[in-house]
């Protein structure tokens, strides 16, 4: 994902606008891997190998979710580690 897209994204449950932005691996202008947090429904979402992964609850693969915060844990801020939605409970 290209820094620049952060301009133009918004939660897909809430609207809510501006994400926060967590690199994990990047690559000059460009996210590898990262997360976008909602500050507002506390839902995170994703960014693997470039791709944010945007889907609204009901389309998320929540093994995936849970693999990707077990890989990320120790670079992932609390609220988003331990706190974070990433699917409605």
């Amino acid at each position: 994902m290209k820094k620049q897209m952060l301009d133009i994204l918004a939660c897909p449950i809430d609207k809510y606008y501006p994400l926060e932005l967590y690199e994990m691996s990047t690559n000059a202008d460009i996210i590898m891997d990262g997360a976008l947090f909602c500050s507002k429904c506390s839902r995170f979402y994703p960014i693997i190998d470039e791709i944010p992964i945007m889907l609204p609850d009901e389309l998320r693969n929540k093994n995936n979710d849970m693999q990707f915060l077990q890989q990320w844990k120790d670079k992932l801020p609390g609220k988003i580690a331990n706190e974070a939605k990433p699917w409605h409970l």
